[in-house]
Parts: structure tokens; sequence; C-alpha cells
């Protein structure tokens, strides 16, 4: 692929990386302010923890898995644009038509989960193409920094959204209008879209010659996959952990949005000082997961506000660390010529995990806690074992390609 945006009146560089910031900030707003009261929604309509637990999940994974096709998609059409246009347009629409769940009486509930999942399918529809067209446009002005900026915006809306969402519930008593006030920002971001699209086009089309040739992932990709994976299944949803906030009376249903908000900044800080250490010691850094997320389920499901709220910070923390940096020993450990093939499959591996968390959360949940949080710490058990293996592989290999093994 070329390396250079279709500039069509001079846009390149930070121009574009900060645009498609800004869109990213409307719409996480959007989306993230949507997730911090989707589990009481949920339970309003008459969801049940496992519901809850088995419609997020199936979020999760519709948002992860999707990107198999998604991403292929857009690279034989070269039409990034229309796929990143369609996934927002997607959320931009699916969040606030939530609103009308309550209005439905008995088809509610299938109608505001069918909202989540369709919100969630367009995230999985745009996130590949995003990616190519950031990537595409950050790399005169150095592709870490673009990125950097681009998600400190995108961390915005995720930390403003539930504020707004708390500020409506709490002036109208009602969930249904915070999410209607969430179709502004929404339309604002296609508004932007449509107008960027005026100065910056698809990139060109990779020539032939360009492409390189085909080779298998190595072994250790997987299992490191698998690794990454339990974590995933250890980091329940928000939405059962929202639910269980407002079934035990920790906080009220209007509190909830601006807990998931300090959870978001919590995410954007351990992103950002993971991936400085990430630099400086490696993939050493990483094996710091599974003991945060095995510590998460203990603190969140009690019945103390302070603990429950220092848990949900961690499982902030520890979603940044699974939402950044343990991406990036993907890279060191695939060729580059299959880098784009190993991200999809690590997806489809996350997506699978966030199903099974979604769902395992949620039914034992409802039949004890104490059970839900050893069955987390024995999958922590074998994810740290896994991925100290990985790691001390490549060393090994390290070495021995230095000449020193």
């Amino acid at each position: 692929m070329s390396e250079t945006v279709l500039d069509r009146r001079g846009w390149a560089g930070w121009r574009t990386v900060l645009w498609l910031g800004v869109v990213s900030l409307l719409v996480d707003l959007v989306y993230e302010g949507a997730r911090s009261i989707t589990g009481p929604f949920l339970a309003s309509l008459g969801a049940s923890a496992l519901t809850v637990g088995l419609v997020t999940g199936a979020g999760e994974a519709a948002a992860l898995g999707f990107r198999l096709f998604s991403g292929p998609g857009a690279d034989r059409t070269g039409r990034y644009w229309r796929w990143m246009v369609l996934g927002y347009a997607l959320t931009a629409l699916a969040v606030p038509l939530m609103a009308l769940a309550p209005a439905l009486g008995a088809a509610g509930l299938a109608f505001g989960a069918s909202m989540v999942l369709l919100e969630r399918t367009g995230k999985a529809i745009r996130s590949p193409a995003k990616s190519v067209l950031l990537a595409v446009a950050a790399r005169n002005v150095g592709r870490g920094r673009g990125f950097g900026v681009h998600k400190a915006l995108d961390q915005t809306g995720a930390f403003l959204g539930p504020l707004l969402v708390a500020g409506v519930v709490a002036l109208t008593t009602h969930q249904w209008a915070g999410l209607l006030v969430l179709a502004v920002p929404g339309a604002v971001a296609l508004g932007v879209l449509t107008w960027m699209h005026r100065y910056v086009g698809d990139p060109p089309r990779a020539q032939e010659s360009e492409q390189a040739p085909l080779v298998a992932l190595p072994r250790r990709f997987y299992v490191y996959a698998v690794a990454c994976a339990l974590t995933t299944v250890g980091l329940m949803t928000f939405g059962v952990i929202s639910f269980h906030l407002v079934h035990e009376h920790l906080v009220t249903a209007a509190l909830v949005p601006v807990v998931y908000a300090a959870a978001m900044g919590a995410e954007a800080v351990a992103s950002l000082g993971t991936g400085f250490a990430y630099d400086r010691v490696g993939g050493g850094t990483l094996l710091v997961l599974p003991v945060v997320v095995a510590v998460v389920p203990v603190l969140v499901f009690t019945d103390h506000v302070a603990v429950a709220v220092a848990g949900v910070l961690l499982w902030g923390a520890a979603t940044g660390v699974q939402d950044s940096t343990v991406k990036a020993l993907v890279a060191d450990l695939v060729p580059a010529a299959r880098l784009a093939t190993a991200y999809g499959a690590f997806a489809a591996f996350q997506a699978v995990a966030a199903l099974a968390g979604g769902a395992l959360a949620g039914w034992l949940y409802d039949v004890h806690r104490g059970v839900l949080a050893g069955a987390i710490a024995g999958a922590q058990v074998v994810a740290l074992v896994l991925l100290a293996a990985v790691l001390l592989r490549s060393r090994r290999d390290r070495d021995v390609a230095s000449g020193r093994g």
C-alpha cells in the first residue's frame, strides 16, 4: 500500500490525525456513555445478571470477532472510508434508539439487547479501516505520536460520555433520557466525517509487486493468544459490574456512569504507563496483568463502596493494558508480512473469551460470587504460566540470533 493518503487539498499528517481523533472523541462519548449504564438499563427492562452478562459478552465478541471479516473486506475493496463511516453510523443510530426500549413493553428487552449488539457490530466494522487511515496519515508525523494523540482524544470522549449520561439521568431520573441525548454528538461526528471526506480520501491500492509473501504464524503466537484470552475471560464486562453496584445498592444508577468515567481515566493512565514501561523493560511488563485481573473480582463483588470502586479502577487499568500494550508483543512475535492476519486471529481469540467471560460472570454471580472469584483466579494462574513461557522462549530465540545462545 502506498504510504501517502490520497490528498485532495493538501491535507496530511497532523491535520488528518487530529480530526480523526475528534471523530473518535465524539463517538466514544456516544458508546462509552451508553456502556456506562447498559447493565442497569437492561435490568430495568427485566434482564437478569445472566442476561446482562450474555448480551454484553456477545457484544464484545461481535466487536472483536467480526473484524476477521471487516478487515479483509476493507482491504479487498480499498473503500476504507465507506467501511469506517458505516461503522460509525451504526453506533450513532443504535445508541439513541435504545431509548425507545422502555416504550415497547414486553419487546423492550429484546430490542434494547439488539441495539447493544448492533452498536458493537459497528465498532467491528469501522475499526480496521480506521486504523489503516490513521496509520497512513500518521506516517509523516511519527506513528507512535500519531496513535498516542489519537488515543488521548479517544479516551477524552470515553471519560466525558459517562459524565454526560450521569448528569442527564440525575436531572431527569430517566435512564432512557441519558441515551437519547447521545444522538447529538453522534450526529456531529457524522457531520465531521462528511466534511473531512471532501479533503481526505482512501489510500491508493497496493501494487501486486508490493505484497509480501505469506508465512505461517508461529506457535508461540497462539500460546500468547490463549494467555491473553484467559485474561479477557477474567475481565468480565462492565455490564455485570454495574449490575452488581446497583443491585447491592452500593451506588445509584445515576452515579454508575461517574464510576465508569473514573475507570476510563484509569485505563488511559495504565495504557500510557505500561506502554512506556514496555519500551524500556520489554514483554515482562505484561506479567503484572494476570495478577491484577485475579484481584479485580475479589474487590468488585463486595458490599463495601470504597473497596468495590477500587476494584472498578483496577478493572479499568487492566482493560487499558489489554487494549493497548498487550498488542505490542504481537508485533514482536509475528513476522511483519503476517501482522494484519495475526491481529485478526488475535481479535477472534478475544471475541470468544469476551463471550465466555460475560456468560461465566453472569452465571456464577447468581450461583456463588466466591466461586466466580476462584474461577477467575485459576484462569489467571494458567495465563501467567503461558505468558511466562512465551517470554522465556522469545528471550532464548533472541539470544540464539545474537550468538549468545
